[in-house]
């Protein structure tokens, strides 16, 4: 008679006492619909509470990316035409991602109490500790919108050792002068609210060509059941104060940075920050038939460029570029020849082939325009 041979069976992943291989199929299939839909989170802070949705789980050796919207918006109207673009997947799938909703702005909040102090950006900067300390999360990648940028920008000085790159959009670091000052109290008089936060968000000529995308939003902010708390984090943000960046100085930004902004922003003078910051660290890309919101109508071009800037921080080495890297070359040196006269620009040297990018020499910020 044969001896009979044992063998050894191991389980990759073994079911729980009394569950069968159809049910832990299902519990799978469960947990990654949860993944996909993002675990939504509410901590308390000193400056109130603050809610925050969670998608993929954390990756060894790697930063959150964590992501702060602009007024008269949340994390999905802000961000989700952006994280849901195709190329952007290969992004995602090697981060986890925290997508940061103001106080109030959250979809159900109620309405606050009349009277109620909105916190300062200052003090909404200062509630992210509190995030990634609930999360357990040492270092992110900031990507931030007008107020959301700037909101980033406060945290990035406070804690520069947890940031290790900032993505600022439409950013503004200046506080209100008094012109300006001026200017916001008239318009105050002749528009509504909503019409001022689109006025923030899209250029004139936007507003004026009235497309889908403008009315979209338009209807978003109009009808927006928590205007009264979309109000509050408007006014906080008219009253910022000054971020005070000092080129070569101790108030700067020590992380690489990219600042973006649309060709028909109103925040394209503002957003020229970039003289003020490192110019080893910083690079600024205009984005062409963008308009006010970059992440909104152009998320390809954006995904590309943030592709490129992860590459740069030494992630995502192997990432494979899209049809945008065969005319990126091109259409940097015509945008080059075109900027030759600043003094900040210079040319931008990209492979399609090896999907790496290679700068000019130091001391320059990029420029460049796509």
């Amino acid at each position: 008679m044969a001896e009979l041979q044992e063998v050894q069976i191991t389980e990759e992943k073994p079911l729980l006492p009394g569950q069968t291989p159809e049910a832990a199929k299902e519990a799978e299939l469960a947990a990654r619909i949860l993944l996909d839909q993002g675990q939504t989170h509410s901590v308390e802070t000193p400056y109130g509470s603050v809610t925050f949705t969670v998608y993929g789980t954390p990756k060894p050796k790697r930063p959150a990316i964590l992501t702060y919207h602009d007024v008269g918006l949340n994390y999905k109207s802000c961000f989700q035409p952006l994280f849901q673009f195709e190329d952007m997947q290969e992004i995602i799938q090697n981060f986890v991602r925290v997508h940061v909703d103001a106080p109030g702005m959250e979809e159900g909040a109620p309405v606050f109490p009349l009277g109620y102090q909105y916190p300062s950006l200052d003090q909404l900067a200062d509630m992210i500790p509190c995030v990634l300390q609930y999360l357990n999360f040492s270092t992110i990648i900031g990507v931030g919108v007008g107020a959301g940028a700037y909101i980033l920008a406060r945290y990035a000085l406070n804690h520069p050792d947890t940031v290790e790159g900032l993505v600022l959009i439409n950013i503004d670091p200046n506080a209100k002068g008094w012109m300006d000052w001026a200017a916001h109290k008239l318009t105050g008089l002749t528009s509504s609210i909503p019409e001022m936060i689109l006025g923030h968000l899209f250029s004139q000529e936007e507003l004026s060509g009235n497309s889908e995308l403008i009315q979209k939003y338009r209807n978003i902010i109009t009808h927006a059941p928590n205007l009264d708390n979309i109000e509050l984090y408007w006014n906080s943000y008219n009253n910022r104060r000054d971020l005070n960046f000092e080129r070569g100085g101790d108030i700067t930004l020590r992380c690489p940075v990219m600042l973006v902004v649309g060709d028909q922003a109103p925040h394209e003078d503002a957003v020229e920050c970039n003289s003020k910051l490192d110019p080893t660290q910083t690079s600024f890309l205009k984005m062409a038939d963008s308009g006010g919101q970059p992440q909104l109508t152009q998320p390809g071009k954006l995904t590309e460029a943030f592709k490129y800037f992860l590459q740069g921080m030494g992630y995502m080495a192997s990432s494979c570029m899209t049809r945008l890297s065969r005319s990126r070359t091109a259409s940097l040196t015509s945008a080059a020849s075109v900027d030759g006269n600043r003094s900040r620009s210079r040319t931008l040297s990209q492979s399609s082939e090896s999907g790496t990018l290679s700068s000019g020499p130091p001391g320059h910020t990029m420029e460049v325009s796509c």
